[in-house]
């Protein structure tokens, strides 16, 4: 092949390509110059120029003006010796050693051109290599590696816009589970992994498939398109599709969440009181949801109203199923449901997937419980409060029951809630006010006086602490094990101190068992 030959394929794939002719006949010279070093000598560096119009080639051996002094000592990179594999990072002399078969010194150069400086470039011609065979291979890579990089750059930047958008294909290949390739047309593949597939939904080859572009991937074979037909944004752009007032905005889709395969529910909402949203999106008849549904392998769709109010979007979310009470805990950020029994299975759904779609739409966390279970113990708490409150405050069960359904809890809440907010509750006088404050503080008082008794009758006793060979950690675990005096100590035997395991053998413990004795011995002795 000669250079005619050459511009002319360079030619004819930069008119199909759309690749620039500079572009690939600067890559054709480049790697000329690296098969060039490569034959003469490796730390040489060259430069090969071609006249494409007079089928002419020159070769140029190339000198660097550096500054030794400024050199730092690190190996010169090795030369790349893959003709048409991308190109090297350029790396600065400051950052090589001096190397004499491509550096000079000003001083080396001034007397070869008088006006070079540091960093300049001084070239003197060389003999052509003469090629033969290598001249047709190389321009080969060189056209296929820029042709390769073309097409990656453009299908780079004609799907770069459409990240986040539907996108339909035909399938190519189907690697069982694993994964399904879609031809997007115009030598364009899209990837379809396991993760992002509706499970159990088989595609053929041949087949239309629509899916959602997700990102594209940097890949050493070129950008690669990843796709999903599983994530919820899939769902979202469908329904734009088919319902128009979605794609006009007076429609807007405020929550989605799916369950790919099986169920999903999306919540919708406008700012025009003439349109029903729930209804637009539903269709006539279902025609509009069910084209959706068919999408995606007969996937179940809710379509719910939303609103601002978390506790009414649940109930939207949980709808067709009867809710009788609502229990909220702003702190732990969840909801209790509580529904009837015939109503429980369908609350929960099959495989709990009924609450889990309904608790990711919302973003509470929900607890989906049995009426009559809930009231039962709401019963039995307000009971035990009731009693709590009669024992500690001394006040008639009337009395009791009147604090339970103000929703006092606890003693602290008499003892310290707002003065005020208690003069508040119906038939309460300042008086009754003061002495359930009184009677509180002081249960308050007796209780700590009891839990530090407690703690201390948990401790080992003074004896037992300073009693010969005893040390303080296994004095605390005898305590913890019910043993807290010098004298029930001694009433065991070596097994029952090895059986609680408290660390120490059978000698040692047999040693305690002993000390622990001697004052009885010695009474005994007497």
């Amino acid at each position: 092949m000669n250079f005619k030959e050459i511009r002319n394929a360079v030619e004819s794939v930069s008119n199909e390509k759309g690749i620039s002719e500079d572009v690939v006949f600067g890559a054709i010279e480049a790697a000329l110059a690296t098969a060039t070093k490569r034959r003469v000598r490796e730390n040489a560096e060259f430069r090969v120029s071609i006249n494409w119009e007079a089928n002419t080639c020159d070769t140029f051996r190339v000198w660097t003006v550096v500054d030794p002094d400024r050199m730092n000592a690190v190996p010169v990179p090795e030369p790349d010796h893959q003709i048409g594999i991308g190109t090297q990072e350029l790396v600065g002399w400051e950052n090589q050693i001096f190397n004499p078969d491509a550096h000079l010194t000003l001083e080396q150069a001034r007397e070869k051109e008088s006006g070079l400086e540091i960093g300049d470039t001084w070239e003197e011609s060389w003999p052509n290599v003469d090629f033969g065979r290598i001249m047709a291979q190389i321009a080969r890579q060189v056209i296929f590696q820029k042709v390769r990089e073309a097409e990656r750059e453009r299908v780079a930047t004609e799907y770069q816009d459409k990240v986040g958008q539907l996108i339909s294909g035909t399938v190519k290949r189907s690697h069982r589970d694993s994964m399904v390739t879609l031809d997007l047309g115009n030598n364009v593949e899209g990837a379809l992994y396991r993760e992002h597939l509706i499970p159990r939904q088989i595609h053929r080859v041949e087949e239309r498939v629509r899916a959602y572009l997700l990102r594209i991937d940097p890949d050493s074979k070129g950008p690669q398109l990843i796709l999903s037909r599983s994530c919820t944004e899939m769902l979202v752009e469908l329904f734009k599709l088919e319902v128009p007032e979605i794609a006009e905005e007076v429609i807007e889709i405020r929550g989605a969440a799916r369950i790919p395969g099986q169920r999903a529910k999306i919540a919708v909402t406008t700012n025009d009181r003439r349109i029903d949203a729930v209804g637009a999106c539903v269709g006539m008849r279902g025609s509009r949801v069910q084209a959706v549904s068919n999408e995606l392998a007969n996937e179940r769709i809710d379509v719910v109203q939303w609103d601002a109010d978390p506790v009414q979007l649940v109930v939207n979310a949980m709808s067709p199923v009867p809710i009788e009470q609502i229990m909220r805990d702003d702190d732990l950020h969840s909801m209790d449901i509580l529904v009837r029994q015939e109503h429980h299975a369908i609350a929960i759904g099959s495989n709990g997937e009924n609450v889990r779609l309904a608790s990711e739409l919302s973003g509470w966390k929900l607890n989906i419980r049995r009426y009559d279970d809930a009231i039962k113990e709401q019963e039995e708490r307000e009971l035990k409060l009731v009693e709590m409150f009669m024992s500690r405050l001394e006040a008639d069960e009337e009395l009791a029951q009147v604090l339970v359904e103000e929703s006092f809890t606890s003693l602290e809440e008499v003892a310290y809630v707002d003065i005020n907010e208690m003069l508040e509750i119906e038939g309460f006088t300042e008086e009754i006010v003061q002495i359930l404050r009184e009677r509180a503080a002081a249960a308050l008082q007796e209780q700590v006086g009891e839990e530090e008794s407690d703690a201390q009758s948990d401790a080992p006793s003074v004896e037992l602490l300073s009693m010969e060979g005893m040390t303080d950690v296994i004095a605390w675990r005898l305590a913890s094990q019910g043993v807290r005096t010098v004298s029930e100590l001694a009433d065991l035997a070596i097994p029952d101190i090895l059986e609680m395991e408290i660390g120490v053998d059978a000698e040692f413990a047999g040693k305690l068992i002993m000390t622990a004795r001697e004052p009885m011995l010695g009474v005994s002795g007497s």
